[in-house]
């Protein structure tokens, strides 16, 4: 009796195909994270860039703060000047600006306070 007999090596399994069928799961799973993960992240990412380059004075933003405000210029090193209130005016980088306001000119605050 040979070693690879008594081992249980060659009989009962692992054909030409035996290999190739177990990569199937893996590569199914690999499917189902791309498609539930990855794909949306990326198209997320993809249209904040293209937000973000879409900028120009004006425009009424929220930060990832949670600061609304108003562009009023631009700055060097990927500064945005953005004014917040009368009189106050801030620098931030324009990678914090997590979006556009739509809506009126107080960025959907209540008027009742």
């Amino acid at each position: 009796m040979g070693i690879a007999h008594a081992a249980g090596g060659f009989p009962g399994g692992g054909g030409p195909g035996g290999g190739f069928t177990a990569f199937i799961p893996l590569l199914l799973m690999f499917a189902v994270f791309y498609l539930l993960l990855i794909r949306p992240q990326q198209k997320k990412q993809r249209e904040l860039r293209e937000l973000l380059d879409s900028l120009k004075t004006g425009d009424q933003i929220v930060t990832s703060g949670g600061l609304y405000g108003t562009i009023i210029g631009f700055g060097e090193d990927n500064r945005v000047k953005v004014k917040i209130a009368e009189n106050v005016k801030v620098d931030i980088a324009r990678s914090a600006i997590s979006g556009k306001v739509t809506g009126g000119a107080e960025g959907g605050r209540a008027k009742s306070d």
